[in-house]
């Protein structure tokens, strides 16, 4: 019982109502123009629909009153970019009209027929109903009274949720604007893995440098390479804190900087801060480094990291 009342305590469910009542306003105002050919409405949506914006109002409708609240709604709010997008927004304006048209008959008739079963019960003949207006009055009549509002509430519920589910056949996104999210969102999950590694070697490298140059300290028993280690420890800090406010500045920001990550012409800092907690190390470089590409630049400089670091553990 509380599953089949949950809908009343929906806003979906209003929303949807207000949603399918809309085309009734432009078949209102045509009545109040020509009412003997109301077949005209239905006509012109042809050719609106073929506007290639429309499409965006209408998935921006959807999205407001079918589904409200919901992030994944399934509707496209790009403008119709194929000629399949365009009769495929033809065809949803069409049964959108059908199914106002049916919401605003079941929601003005079922009513009146509950309250004229509601009068038979109570001794009155029914003239404005055709199929009541030869029953005799009966009290009998109170047992059928709740059936149209049963009814009247099972068409709200039904033709919304028909609304919401040819809505997502019709106006969801097409093939390429569906291998378009999928590429964004591949995008995204590379970029979030990449500076996870970032993160990994950069904040790795330090802790592990800083580890061994304290164990050094501790073990030489030397003042003058005391200095040295705590001064090492101090520019890969720093270059470490560096890394992390880029990293996050890349989080916070729609697009990646990708020309502000460290590149093999960073790479002194890494052989110094190596050197210094005691690696040997003969480093030979030919030609100049800032010629290089900059992806082979950066992933090197990660490769070169991650070596270092190993060495170092």
């Amino acid at each position: 019982m509380v599953r089949f009342l949950r809908p009343l305590v929906r806003g979906a469910t209003y929303t949807r109502i207000v949603y399918l009542w809309v085309p009734m306003l432009v078949v209102s105002v045509w009545a109040l123009v020509d009412d003997t050919r109301m077949w005209v409405p239905a006509a012109l949506l042809v050719p609106v629909g073929l506007i290639p914006a429309v499409r965006t109002g209408e998935g921006v409708q959807a999205r407001w009153l079918l589904t409200p609240g919901q992030e994944d709604t399934g509707f496209s709010v790009a403008p119709a970019k194929t000629w399949r997008d365009r009769l495929r927004t033809v065809v949803w304006l069409q049964a959108r009209l059908l199914l106002g048209l049916s919401t605003a008959g079941a929601c003005v008739w079922l009513p009146i027929l509950a309250v004229e079963l509601g009068r038979l019960s109570l001794g009155h003949r029914v003239d404005g109903i055709p199929v009541l207006r030869d029953a005799a009055p009966h009290w009998a009549y109170a047992l059928l009274t709740p059936l149209p509002l049963l009814a009247l509430y099972g068409a709200v519920v039904g033709l919304g949720a028909l609304a919401t589910a040819g809505a997502r056949a019709l106006l969801g996104p097409s093939a390429a604007e569906r291998l378009t999210a999928l590429e964004e969102r591949t995008e995204q999950l590379l970029e979030r893995n990449r500076i996870a590694r970032e993160l990994h070697d950069s904040i790795g490298h330090a802790l592990t440098v800083a580890v061994v140059q304290a164990g050094a300290a501790r073990a030489a028993n030397s003042p003058e390479f005391t200095e040295r280690a705590l001064t090492a420890i101090e520019e890969t800090g720093r270059a470490a804190l560096e890394d992390l406010e880029r990293v996050l500045g890349v989080l916070r920001e729609t697009r990646t900087p990708v020309s502000s990550r460290p590149t093999l012409a960073d790479a002194g800092r890494l052989l110094e801060s190596a050197r210094v907690s005691g690696a040997e190390i003969d480093a030979e470089v030919t030609g100049p480094l800032e010629t290089l590409p900059g992806p082979v630049s950066r992933e090197g400089y990660r490769i070169l990291q991650e070596s270092l670091t190993n060495v170092l553990r």
